[in-house]
């Protein structure tokens, strides 16, 4: 407990801790209160959790571990060293003392609460006498958003019962003991409301608050009662523009009074004073010709309209296209007061397809090489409308002078011109000249009351130059059929190619372009084909049965001209090829008997029937049937037994394969039989290199073997 001159006796030190930073070293700090005494005005109740001032103490070690004491426990001091009441104090002790004390400082500061009566002190713990009827009168106040200081400023009077006794005014809710905090005060014995700084209508334009008044023991004698303040707007907003840029588009011709565009801005001020009422106006236009006023601005609704004429609304007579307006919105009803925003309207005038295209001259020559494509000439036009727009953009269409679709004619996106090209070859021989008719038309359709007229069509002449056409081959290929191994010389084919140049008489020459086998001459006059060498079916020259070479005729124009055609030759099979037996090597365990050692098939490059089926069977040597047995599977394959159990080694099997051709070819062929040591699912065989049995030797131990036993 404390106890101090004034006599009075406080409780026991409410106490808070507070952590700070180390300064790192202060030289001629003095530890303790920097400052040691302080005031607070008494202007009412202490509201809780509202810092009353803010004290400075620096133990001059960084504050580490302060803990401060106050000697009335309804404050204490918080981590940024603020005064702050605990809870509601509807009055006080006129002097408060902050005890601060740390490892480095011990030290004591003065609080004077001024503007304390001797009544707020002796009421404590007063009750006044019961009324069952109490009223509080609290008219509307009303206060005007920025107002200057000094401040605090008397906005109203709350005017309690016709009672004497006495009270203290409380005035609660957002803006006095709630955030934003502070705003409104009241004084706790007149019941005189202040605003105790500037308001701004556009962030709070009414405050509504609660008043009630206690006695000195903080018992509620009346209220609580609303107090609504109304701020009153200024005219300090300007009226704003969303953007700064508008743009709009209007067609060309349109009627007067067409609207544009919609200007729309926005003013933050009170919606039901002049402050807010917005009128609009066009300061400027650019460029001003034919007219300063081609448009008007609704004032009160923003619309731009158009108010020249159709006949002068003409894009491609206007000195621009586009038009720039200066639009100035004013508040306070367009009154010379009001505030201005500025903005600018961009007007487009689009293009109508009331232009048609016309050709710049009505007739076009050309001329293309016969055999060739390509572009022969490009087609110009005017169009007066507005470029890149399908009023613009060209179509064009061939009328007559094609039948055979030789032409075919594209816009270019770059120019507009129309390329006209060939895109069949044209043939001299058959017309020279040719004439086509051409019409172009918009990609949009004209406008009612604007057609196509003559300039709208075009006569193309183009003249087909001659060359020399090289021969042309008839049939190409050519596709013949022939026997394999037909004798040297034989006939083969007889070639025909023709000059297309039907107007000159030239004579034509053959010689050979490919042959890959080099089994073929030819005739250079005649164009017959005969073999010099033979056909072989099984080459690798032939794919699919077919043996392909190219011919190469050649007239005597000037330059020679040259043309090429293919003769496919089909190889009929003839049995010139004996089969054989695949795998050619076995293996079985020395000690396996009456088993299948292999399965063998038989393979002929010939075609059927001059191959399969085909027989396979033991050779002719002697007794080779009582260790080898040959059973036939299908008409490909057979498959070989071993008769009787033979030692490890290498043994030849002598077998003949015949095939089915007429007349038939046979083959005598040798299938290596490796018998081996088995064991533990392994084969031990004898090397590639060791001794090889001839097959007597083989039998005569075969035939010993029998003998002995």
């Amino acid at each position: 407990m404390w106890i101090f001159l004034t006599a009075s006796v406080f409780s026991v030190l409410q106490v808070a801790h507070v952590g700070g930073q180390e300064d790192g070293g202060n030289e001629g700090c003095v530890p303790g209160f920097q400052v040691k005494k302080y005031q607070v005005a008494y202007r009412g109740p202490f509201q809780k959790g509202q810092p009353l001032l803010q004290v400075e103490f620096d133990d001059c070690a960084g504050n580490e571990d302060v803990t401060f004491g106050v000697s009335d426990p309804n404050f204490h001091v918080d981590e940024d060293l603020n005064l702050v009441p605990l809870r509601d104090v509807p009055h006080s002790e006129p002097v408060l003392f902050i005890h601060g004390l740390s490892a480095n400082a011990d030290d004591l500061a003065q609080v004077d609460i001024t503007g304390m009566s001797l009544r707020n002190i002796l009421g404590t713990g007063q009750k006044l006498p019961y009324r069952s009827k109490r009223s509080l009168l609290v008219p509307p106040m009303v206060v005007s958003e920025n107002q200057r200081a000094p401040f605090p400023k008397i906005i109203g009077t709350v005017i309690p019962s016709g009672e004497s006794r006495k009270h203290i005014f409380r005035l609660t809710g957002p803006g006095a003991d709630q955030d934003p905090k502070g705003l409104f005060t009241i004084d706790m014995d007149s019941g005189v409301v202040s605003v105790s700084r500037s308001l701004d209508r556009e962030t709070t334009g009414f405050y509504q608050l609660e008043v009630s008044t206690t006695d000195f023991a903080g018992n509620l004698i009346e209220g609580p009662e609303e107090v609504k303040i109304i701020v009153i707007d200024q005219n300090d907003n300007r009226p704003i523009f969303k953007e700064t840029r508008y743009t709009g588009k209007v067609l060309e011709g349109s009627p007067t009074g067409t609207t544009v565009m919609t200007m729309t801005a926005f003013d933050a001020d009170d919606p039901n004073t002049d402050n807010a009422v917005l009128r609009y106006n066009i300061v400027r236009q650019s460029p001003d010709k034919p007219s300063p006023n081609m448009f008007y601005i609704d004032a009160e609704r923003g619309d731009i309209v158009t108010v020249i004429s159709p006949a002068v609304l003409d894009r491609e007579t206007l000195p621009t296209t586009t038009y720039e307006l200066e639009i100035v919105a004013k508040d306070m009803a367009g009154s010379e007061v009001g505030l201005t925003g500025t903005a600018t309207a961009t007007i487009t005038i689009t293009d109508k397809n009331d232009h048609a295209p016309e050709f710049t001259h009505p007739l076009f020559e050309a001329h293309v090489y016969e055999g060739s494509t390509g572009v022969v000439v490009n087609l110009t036009v005017d169009d007066r409308d507005d470029p890149a727009t399908g009023a613009w953009r060209a179509m064009y269409s061939i009328i007559s002078g094609d039948p055979t679709q030789n032409f075919e004619i594209q816009t270019n996106p770059d120019n507009n011109e129309g390329m006209l090209s060939v895109v069949k070859p044209l043939d001299y021989e058959a017309s020279a000249f040719r004439t086509l008719l051409i019409k172009v038309e918009n990609e949009d359709p004209l406008v009612p009351d604007v057609g196509y007229g003559p300039s709208s069509t075009a006569t193309v002449h183009v003249r087909v130059e001659d060359i020399n056409e090289g021969p042309v081959f008839f049939p190409d290929p050519l596709i013949v059929t022939r026997m394999e191994n037909i004798p040297v010389g034989s006939f083969v084919a007889s070639l025909n190619a023709t000059d297309p140049d039907i107007l000159e008489i030239q004579s034509i020459r053959y010689a050979i372009l490919q042959d890959p086998a080099g089994w073929l001459s030819v005739n250079p006059v005649r164009g017959t084909v005969n073999t010099s060498a033979s056909l072989d079916r099984e080459s690798p020259y032939v794919y699919d049965n077919k043996y392909t070479a190219v011919f190469i005729a050649t007239d005597n124009g000037t330059p020679p001209a040259t043309g090429t055609g293919t003769l496919i030759i089909y190889l009929e099979d003839y049995n010139d090829n004996a089969p054989y037996v695949l795998p050619s090597v076995a293996r079985v365990c020395e000690d396996a008997h009456d088993v299948t050692v292999a399965v063998v098939g038989g393979w002929d490059k010939d075609l059927p029937p001059n191959a399969a089926p085909f027989k396979i069977e033991l050779g002719k040597q002697p007794d080779l049937d009582k260790t080898w047995k040959v059973t036939r599977v299908n008409s490909t394959h057979s498959q070989i037994m071993l008769l009787r159990s033979l030692k490890k080694d290498n043994y030849q099997l002598p077998l003949l394969i015949t095939d089915s051709g007429v007349p038939p070819l046979s083959n005598n062929t040798e299938v290596k039989v490796q018998v081996c040591i088995c064991n533990k699912n392994r084969m031990h065989c004898s090397s590639a290199h060791s001794h090889l049995h001839p097959v007597e030797i083989l039998l005569g131990i075969l035939v010993k073997q029998i003998c002995c036993k």
